[in-house]
């Protein structure tokens, strides 16, 4: 990156320009095109704005910004692939031992995922539904016995009375 920067602050010299009116005519503060200039991408939080600050300085000094972007990303290829596994997962453990140590308030809401009970609701209404329909079964079952009887009883009468 120093490389692309060195590169980048020869052109605007070569041009002319002062770092107060390029950092103004591109929005930028003198520190953070000096920072590009020396390579410091620490300065940067986001890398995805550093590139678009290179872009439009690169097109404001003349240059192709595709050819300086694609510097840059060689760049920031080369600077990621050589991050072992092991700082990765380090990081991570910070990251995760960080957020273990904060300091709950007594006031702070703490929100917990609550359960799902759709599924088990939709198997009781079903439960209680067959039940229901056994029960009226039984009932229609034990009616017809009741009237059957009751005819047969009628039968038995009326072959009596006929006698």
């Amino acid at each position: 990156m120093k490389e692309l920067g060195q590169y980048l602050k020869e052109t605007r010299i070569n041009n002319g320009v002062s770092i107060e009116e390029a950092a103004e005519d591109n929005n930028l503060s003198t520190s953070q095109l000096e920072n590009i200039e020396n390579g410091n991408i620490r300065a940067f939080k986001d890398v995805y704005k550093l590139k678009e600050y290179i872009r439009s300085y690169s097109k404001y000094l003349g240059l192709d910004p595709t050819e300086v972007a694609d510097e840059f990303n060689d760049f920031l290829f080369e600077h990621t692939s050589k991050i072992s596994l092991d700082d990765i997962v380090e990081a991570q453990k910070k990251i995760e031992g960080k957020e273990e140590n904060k300091i709950k308030s007594p006031y702070t809401k703490e929100y917990k995922l609550k359960k799902d009970y759709r599924k088990e609701i939709y198997i009781i209404l079903v439960v209680i539904l067959i039940a229901l329909i056994v029960y009226l079964v039984i009932m229609l079952l034990d009616k017809k016995t009741v009237h059957n009887e009751v005819l047969l009883n009628n039968k038995e009468e009326i072959y009596e009375f006929t006698y």
